[in-house]
């Protein structure tokens, strides 16, 4: 639960009265989008009023009226959803800052420059979307943030979403203990004991994380074993 101190108002009105809730400013918006997180780790107090400044509670009746129950947990989730969320300049700034990270790290980390088969380093994403003027909406989900930002720098440089298949062959001193990490990195196609104990396998994996995947398999094997990029 947030303390009183750092929780801004998450305010509804609705059926002729106001309706207000304390709430960590982050948790509300990460909730609002739909993101898993429980509605009572994000309340400063199990309370709904009508004037929270004032600490002036809801009556029974008009939560009744309104949301027809009286349980806080339940209203504070509607108003959360479709109340507005007062943010402060600087909690408004954290948090696009924040997700305008998360969006250039799954950009980087989903797609490729089809003119050459490898990842877009994240400054050349962020400088594409200074370009494009991406707006970061901290009330969008990060998802939707980056479609919008994938239709917004296409024009300026080349990139698509892609995944690849990596054909891997690690040699018996290390299959047994490399094997469970490398077929987990990504979705395993398929996979074949072969009789000297070497582990061969075929892992389909983000193409923009094509070299943080050599990096494991080559650590886990020492740099002994084999990697093919295949064709889909």
């Amino acid at each position: 639960m947030v303390t009183l101190e750092e929780a801004v108002t998450a305010r509804l009105k609705t059926h002729g009265a106001v309706f207000e809730v304390l709430v960590d400013p982050e948790g509300a918006m990460s909730f609002r989008q739909g993101d898993k997180v429980e509605v009572e780790k994000i309340l400063a107090a199990e309370d709904v009023f009508e004037n929270a400044s004032r600490g002036d509670r809801s009556s029974e009746e008009d939560l009744l009226g309104a949301f027809e129950t009286t349980d806080v947990l339940a209203i504070a989730a509607k108003i959360i959803k479709k109340g507005e969320i007062q943010l402060t300049a600087e909690q408004r700034k954290r948090i696009i800052e924040n997700k305008r990270r998360q969006v250039v790290h799954l950009i980087a980390m989903n797609a490729i420059n089809p003119q050459t088969g490898t990842p877009h380093p994240p400054a050349r994403i962020e400088r594409a979307m200074e370009e494009a003027h991406v707006h970061v909406d901290p009330t969008k989900s990060v998802e939707e943030m980056v479609n919008i930002t994938m239709k917004a720098i296409r024009p300026l440089i080349p990139i698509r979403f892609e995944e690849v298949d990596v054909a891997v062959k690690i040699p018996p001193a290390y299959a047994p203990k490399a094997y469970g990490e490398v077929a987990t990195f990504g979705k395993l196609q398929r996979e074949q004991w072969q009789n000297d104990g070497s582990w061969i396998g075929v892992v389909r994996i983000p193409a923009g994380l094509q070299n943080e995947f050599y990096s494991l398999v080559n650590r886990l094997s020492k740099g002994d074993a084999e990697t093919k990029l295949l064709k889909r």
